[in-house]
């Protein structure tokens, strides 16, 4: 069952934190195991598996980047082993910033780096809170839309994610 329709909101990439956490323990007591202790074991099952969706949705939907993941992957916009096309002057800069990261030899380049490297990874951000920014009041073919540029985005983070990972390496020996 879709998260958000199991919370009774509109899908969303800022839910109300406040109305998420209110539906949060509103189905936990609902739908707490211990209320169920004698019923028989299909209700039993049903009410742990139920337990275990709200928890799920809650960890899921109150996480800024899962949520932004799970509704990537609910439009379908997120396939586990899928190669996604990136443009390509960002798989050049990518490129680059790599070569560059080989060939470094004292912390002050690798300094020089790890900034160009967190300022493109301001600017996906800031692109990613722009493409979600009023999302929810978008008819459909603009949602599809934005859904499209908030994946790109989100796979651009991605690839930058193992940049930076790389860094991490290269810090270690200076």
């Amino acid at each position: 069952m879709n998260y958000f329709e199991f919370y009774g909101i509109p899908e969303s990439f800022a839910p109300d934190a406040a109305l998420l956490k209110k539906k949060f323990y509103q189905l936990s007591k609902q739908y707490h195991p211990d209320f169920y202790a004698n019923e028989d074991d299909e209700k039993q099952q049903e009410i742990l598996e139920l337990s275990t969706l709200n928890n799920k949705a809650y960890q899921t939907l109150s996480d800024p980047y899962k949520r932004l993941e799970y509704i990537l992957k609910t439009h379908e916009l997120l396939v586990e082993g899928a190669k996604p096309q990136l443009p390509s002057d960002f798989l050049m800069e990518m490129m680059d910033i790599n070569e560059r990261l080989m060939e470094v030899d004292d912390g002050n380049e690798l300094g020089h780096i790890t900034a160009e490297v967190l300022a493109i990874e301001g600017d996906i951000q800031e692109s990613i809170d722009r493409f979600t920014a009023g999302y929810e009041s978008l008819d459909d073919t603009a949602k599809e839309n934005r859904l499209n540029e908030i994946a790109d985005c989100y796979y651009r983070q991605k690839y930058l994610l193992r940049i930076k990972e790389s860094l991490n390496t290269f810090a270690s020996r200076f």
